[in-house]
């Protein structure tokens, strides 16, 4: 894997790899996410979750919400990846929670990034202080607040009004991780994903995580890949059994557009590489990391790097309005060069058969269908997704080495 990253890096690969993958992913249906009652409850018009692997409000009139149960069966992970909550659709984001059996709320941006809104403040912001959310039926209290140089680790109840019975959740803030971004170096990321193990919040006596920054695809894809790369690395004692393209496209089966930019793509397989050194049994590393994020202290205030150009602008329209902004940054002015490269046998594991790469140049995967198109056909069986968390007996995972 370490020889395939610095051959990628030096021919300068990377975008011809993502287009590679981006023309390898599934297109499914999602007629939910289109119904006129549900256009105010996107955040981006074209992001939505498939209709076969969308989260459904059980107790609700309305059971659409944008998230999609992401399931990664030989790791034994599930996620929850949802878009940033609306002002109009944090009382579902909690309902979400609740009837997920959801334990942390792992979220991966500010709420105000580059003057634009990218999530509604859905959580109190003093300890002791409440929201309630009467048409759901929940009031959350910030209980304890721990804050580091780049994260903000809060305690949070959850309270049912109706029953009375309360749940304690975690909420993992990462709070410098540029929109389109990445993460400054793979040790602070591999550090935060250190505590967010150690909590026990991602094991299987729990229900998925919730996992979202703005959109729920670009950052939330990276920080679910890197950790199903490395579960699947200790699973099979075996770095080099683990393809990260193949893993991806599998986790595109169940929520469109995971890894916005060639750069997130760049910084997964870093990441993974990185932590791998701790799979193979050097726990050294978790202290460097400890020491290399910095975390104990003063952030060092420095402007992100600014995002690729959008198609439109990326602030959310009003709740009123049915047209909301786009994700999609425009493509590169030249076409890239298909990338090429050996693919791996494919073993009886496998669930899925993909169709081989189309020659024609891939229209950018999050561009929403005219309404008068018909939805692209499904081209191979959908994935089983449970509406629970499945309860498949797992060590939990509560540091990298020897997780």
């Amino acid at each position: 894997m370490d020889q395939q990253f610095e051959e990628i890096d030096s021919s300068g690969q990377w975008q011809n790899l993502y287009n590679e993958i981006r023309s390898q992913a599934s297109d499914y249906s999602y007629q939910t996410a289109k119904r006129p009652e549900n256009q105010n409850r996107n955040r981006y018009r074209d992001v939505s979750p498939y209709d076969h692997s969308r989260v459904k409000l059980e107790n609700s009139e309305n059971d659409y919400i944008n998230a999609s149960l992401v399931m990664v069966e030989e790791a034994q992970r599930i996620y929850i990846l949802s878009q940033g909550p609306l002002k109009n659709t944090c009382s579902h984001f909690w309902l979400m929670v609740w009837e997920q059996n959801s334990k942390a709320v792992i979220m991966l941006n500010r709420i105000i990034e580059k003057g634009s809104e990218k999530c509604a403040q859905y959580w109190p912001t003093a300890e002791g202080h409440q929201l309630s959310y009467t048409d759901t039926g929940f009031v959350v209290t910030l209980v304890k607040e721990e804050d580091m140089s780049y994260y903000v680790i809060r305690v949070l109840e959850l309270r049912n009004t109706e029953t009375g019975e309360t749940r304690e959740i975690y909420h993992f803030h990462y709070t410098t991780w540029p929109d389109f971004g990445v993460p400054e170096s793979p040790a602070s990321f591999l550090n935060f994903l250190v505590k967010v193990r150690e909590s026990g919040s991602l094991g299987p006596e729990h229900g998925p995580s919730v996992v979202h920054c703005s959109a729920g695809i670009g950052r939330s894809g990276t920080f679910s890949l890197v950790d199903t790369c490395l579960i699947l690395m200790d699973k099979r004692k075996d770095p080099s059994s683990v393809d990260i393209q193949k893993v991806l496209l599998d986790m595109r089966e169940y929520r469109m557009g995971l890894i916005q930019t060639p750069d997130q793509l760049r910084f997964s397989y870093r990441a993974v590489l990185e932590g791998a050194k701790s799979i193979m049994g050097d726990c050294s590393v978790q202290s460097q990391w400890r020491e290399l994020s910095r975390e104990d202290r003063a952030t060092v205030c420095q402007s992100p790097p600014a995002p690729p150009p959008r198609s439109l602008s990326d602030a959310p329209a009003p709740p009123s309005s049915p047209a909301t902004p786009s994700r999609c940054p425009h493509p590169p002015s030249t076409p890239a060069t298909p990338f090429r490269r050996p693919r791996p046998p494919s073993t009886p594991a496998t669930p899925f058969r993909r169709p081989l790469p189309s020659s024609t140049p891939a229209t950018p995967i999050r561009r929403p269908l005219p309404p008068s198109t018909p939805a692209t056909p499904i081209r191979r069986p959908r994935p089983h997704v449970p509406q629970l968390a499945l309860r498949k007996a797992q060590r939990p995972a509560t540091a990298l080495c020897g997780a």
